[in-house]
């Protein structure tokens, strides 16, 4: 290979040397990836020099000369590659690091220790409660929040005569529920009991599991309603459950959630997917019954509808409101509040 410094003459050799220098000398001046994506494109094409010194090699007679020459080229190509590697490589990284110097926001009024990030109160809730029932042995479970007439109604043996099944209390999807076949019926659910229904369609038995999400209802805002709020339901299936059992959990939860100080009382009442059905209530540490939520003993024709032998197993199940035990639990008087992203409420949770 003819020295870089040599006196240029009319040798292959020399323009091969030339060739190789113009183009590290081009790579190395390359300001920016686009360029030299662009400039790669031309020293690998038909009309770089490399490529038209490659065409002369058929006029070399001398077979060592020739198989000289075609390594000088080689080399002079991969040097070129090598180069064009290391300076994508350089430029990348100096055009990424530009971007971030670009768009990089300045936060640090905001990093105070009175200004960081927290979960929401009603977030903080859910938590809790979810980390209180797996400490009863339970597993958590979610659904999807668009349902059909099924798993939200049918399933859970609500009569075709339920408000719940008209358009005036029921979120539906469908253009005009009137012209659609019940089976066809998609809508938000209303309750997160639909994922009872997919558990016990898809768990193993025993089943002890928790379903909190989100719910939707045409309820008009006030102090204690929102159309959008949360709920968390409890579902047991075994065999030899009982209505005992049912009681014991609800206290037993209670006293882990709230504190020892508290206890719970169920009364009689009436759901369509339980029975017999309750009312449960906590007292509160001021000595006042506060109403919670529903319970009773799953339905034989919930198990029927989920294929669940209620000759064989048995079960209750139970679900309350994550926002209004929320509410309770802060002394937040008005369930509003908690949606109106106003920094001066949130900061206090």
């Amino acid at each position: 290979m003819v020295h870089p410094d040599s006196p240029p003459d009319n040798t292959i050799a020399v323009e091969i040397e030339l060739a190789r220098r113009r183009a590290l000398e081009a790579i190395a001046s390359s300001a920016d990836a686009e360029s030299l994506r662009t400039l790669s494109s031309e020293l690998r094409g038909k009309r770089s020099s490399l490529t038209q010194l490659k065409t002369k090699l058929g006029s070399i007679s001398d077979t060592d000369a020739r198989k000289t020459t075609g390594q000088q080229i080689n080399d002079a190509t991969q040097a070129i590659e090598q180069a064009l590697t290391e300076r994508l490589g350089l430029l990348t990284k100096q055009g990424f690091a530009t971007q971030i110097a670009d768009e990089r926001v300045d936060l640090t009024e905001f990093a105070t220790a009175d200004r960081w990030g927290h979960a929401h109160i009603v977030t903080q809730s859910t938590e809790q409660l979810e980390d209180v029932f797996i400490g009863l042995g339970f597993n958590v479970a979610e659904g999807p929040e668009v349902e059909t007439d099924f798993y939200n109604f049918e399933a859970l043996n609500m009569p075709k005569s339920h408000p719940a099944r008209s358009g005036f209390d029921t979120i539906f999807l469908n253009s005009s529920i009137d012209s659609v076949v019940e089976s066809d019926l998609v809508l938000l659910r209303t309750h997160t009991s639909p994922v009872q229904i997919r558990v016990m369609q898809t768990w193993d038995l025993p089943i002890y599991a928790v379903m909190p999400g989100r719910v939707f209802r045409r309820d008009t805002p006030d102090a204690t309603h929102m159309p959008v709020f949360h709920q968390i339901e409890g579902l047991v299936i075994d065999r030899n459950i009982s209505f005992g059992h049912l009681a014991g959990t609800i206290e037993a939860f209670t006293k882990a959630y709230f504190g020892s100080d508290f206890t719970s009382r169920l009364r009689p009442s009436y759901f369509p997917f339980t029975e017999p059905s309750a009312e449960f209530d906590i007292r509160r540490a001021n000595g006042n019954w506060m109403e919670l939520g529903g319970c009773g003993m799953v339905h034989p024709n919930v198990l029927r509808a989920c294929r669940i032998d209620p000759d064989v197993y048995t079960g209750f199940a139970f679900g309350f409101g994550i926002d209004r035990m929320a509410k309770e639990q802060h002394g937040v008087e008005d369930i509003r509040e908690m949606y109106t992203n106003d920094l001066r409420f949130l900061r206090q949770f």
